[in-house]
């Protein structure tokens, strides 16, 4: 497996001053495939995106963070990935780390790397991390390990690896379109014995990053617990969530492409 099979996603919604320079940070070995969906954004990104030679999807109507990721994961499957990298558009993970978030899954040691911006209390503030969204997460992310059997630096971070077998045995479709999506996709994967692991990557927080607001980041935080909650009832066969069911078999793609989207291919 070489990193011709490497597949770098960017969810993108109102990224176009940042963009050139998080592209830029993409080691160039990675570059070759790289596919931008842009979530209906009021600026230029998408422009800025096909400028910059990426493969470029728009959608015509704002999806979410998590109905973008959908749309990034099915691209990439589609480009015939071995591995799925998100990498932010905003810059606010180091994207010089692909080598070290991808070596575990080509080496078969796991088949989910995640990039920990805890390595250590002191780092992690002084990187920028408000100090409420460093407690919340330490709190969550404790619980998240007890309840799923896990031992994770942080389950809260936007910068993952997927082995595109873990995509295509995870049923995301069916999963939120909103920014809880990266909780129950992990929390899903616990449920079926994925292998998941993490690597030490900086945190950068600057102006340009994007941040989700109190209100946000409440009702993520409550939608990770009833996730939660939904594991411990499934685990126990108290109940049955279409979230803890393999992804159905993927039905023949239509000849036209949906209205929906419309696709720039890099040449």
């Amino acid at each position: 497996m070489t990193t011709s099979n490497v597949v770098v996603v960017l969810p993108a919604y109102n990224a176009e001053r940042t963009l050139a320079r998080a592209v830029a940070a993409v080691p160039p070995r990675y570059r070759t495939r790289m596919i931008l969906v842009d979530d209906a954004s009021s600026d230029q990104t998408y422009r800025r995106s096909v400028e910059l030679g990426l493969t470029s999807i728009r959608h015509k109507h704002n999806r979410g963070y998590g109905g973008n990721q959908k749309t990034c994961y099915t691209a990439a499957l589609d480009s015939g990935a071995d591995i799925v990298v998100m990498v932010h558009p905003d810059g606010q993970y180091d994207a010089r780390m692909l080598d070290a978030l991808t070596l575990p899954i080509r080496l078969g040691i796991c088949d989910i790397v995640l990039g920990n911006r805890i390595r250590s209390r002191r780092e992690t503030l002084a990187g920028g991390m408000p100090r409420r969204k460093y407690l919340a997460n330490r709190a969550l992310t404790g619980l998240e390990n007890v309840l799923l059997g896990q031992n994770l630096g942080e389950f809260h971070t936007g910068m993952r690896a997927y082995s595109a077998q873990v995509l295509r045995t995870l049923p995301y479709q069916r999963f939120s379109d909103d920014f809880s999506f990266d909780s129950e996709l992990l929390i899903a994967a616990a449920h079926f014995r994925l292998r998941i692991g993490d690597v030490p990557v900086p945190t950068i927080y600057t102006p340009d990053c994007s941040q989700i607001g109190m209100a946000d980041s409440a009702s993520y935080a409550l939608k990770t617990l009833l996730t939660l909650g939904k594991y411990v009832a499934q685990r126990a066969r108290l109940a049955d969530f279409p979230m803890f069911q393999p992804a159905p078999q993927p039905e023949p793609q239509p000849a036209t492409r949906p209205e929906a989207l419309l696709t720039v291919r890099a040449s």
